[in-house]
């Protein structure tokens, strides 16, 4: 069976490369508002700061991007962004929580926008709000879902590098429990890369994105580690795929474990508070297959001790 598919790392590492190219492709229209003469600034430290004790894991990732708006109204503002991969009748009401919280903290607007990343058509939650007694109270926010864009005939052609986080995302989903099916769909998507003429930046990320997202097991992922350098050897040195050398996949990988130890620190610590320095040098020196199963079990477990008793299946 292909290893759990790994959402959160390459969302997030294509929402910090590329976020102009996010708010394009998902919020055309918000895009619009945005001064992008002025660089947007990352508040993800702050955001593990506010983050809220019972946020469920199924909450593939989210930002806080600090942007400045084209009328100038306002100074700045802050949008808040979550990418939601599975259904879950909480997220609304924890919108609105975040969207409080992160206004409270910083006494500016705060504009809350949701990529519903599930592979149910018709849930489609965009407000929340209770009425009682002549008070008002809630949020309504903007959406975009992503199986909207499945049937979209420009997804392997578009320049948007979010076109590609898109078909990597969706036929991670289709393949399911298939791993051959996974490894066509990946090695196709690698493909794709030979096609846009990105910044060696672009296809870095966007080469992590692919691999870390579709997490194959060790026989198919070996089978592909071979054909993507064999494909490197049969094209010219103007290839943009001459970037992705061994040296730079083992690098690759190496940020890899040290992103999902960062993300499972996150998780630990919204579920049982701060750990203790015992604990962060157990995250430190884990192996991605087993940070990977410790995630699995974060949302199940009791305890703190019960998520670190979880053995990866290689062990």
């Amino acid at each position: 069976m292909p290893s759990p598919a790994r959402y959160d790392l390459p969302w997030k590492a294509a929402l910090t490369h590329a976020f102009r190219a996010f708010m394009d492709f998902f919020f055309s229209d918000l895009c619009k508002e945005i001064d992008w003469s002025r660089r947007p600034r990352y508040r993800d430290k702050e955001l593990a700061g506010i983050a809220l004790a019972d946020a469920p894991n199924v909450m593939v990732a989210d930002k806080l991007v600090e942007v400045a708006l084209r009328d100038g109204r306002v100074q700045w503002v802050l949008i808040h962004i979550e990418v939601q991969a599975q259904r879950d009748k909480t997220l609304a009401r924890r919108v609105l929580d975040y969207n409080y919280r992160i206004f409270q903290q910083y006494q500016q607007p705060v504009a809350s926008l949701v990529l519903l990343a599930d592979e149910d058509a018709n849930w489609r939650p965009s407000a929340f709000h209770n009425t009682l007694l002549g008070t008002q109270m809630g949020i309504s926010f903007a959406t975009a879902k992503l199986l909207d864009y499945a049937t979209r005939s420009d997804l392997e052609t578009s320049p948007n590098p979010f076109a590609l986080v898109t078909l990597a995302h969706l036929r991670t989903q289709q393949a399911r429990h298939d791993p051959d099916a996974l490894y066509a769909a990946k090695w196709h998507l690698t493909k794709l890369l030979y096609q846009h003429r990105w910044s060696k930046a672009r296809i870095i990320t966007m080469f992590k994105v692919i691999n870390w997202m579709m997490a194959l097991p060790e026989a198919q992922q070996e089978r592909y580690r071979q054909t993507v350098f064999q494909l490197k050897k049969e094209n010219n040195m103007t290839n943009p795929m001459k970037w992705i050398t061994p040296l730079e996949e083992m690098i690759l990988d190496e940020g890899m474990q040290k992103g999902a130890a960062i993300i499972l620190e996150r998780q630990l610590t919204r579920r049982f508070g701060p750990l203790s320095k015992t604990n962060q040098r157990k995250l430190a020196k884990a192996s991605v297959e087993q940070l990977t199963a410790w995630s699995d079990a974060v949302l199940d477990a009791a305890s703190l001790k019960q998520v670190f008793e979880t053995q990866s299946p290689a062990d």
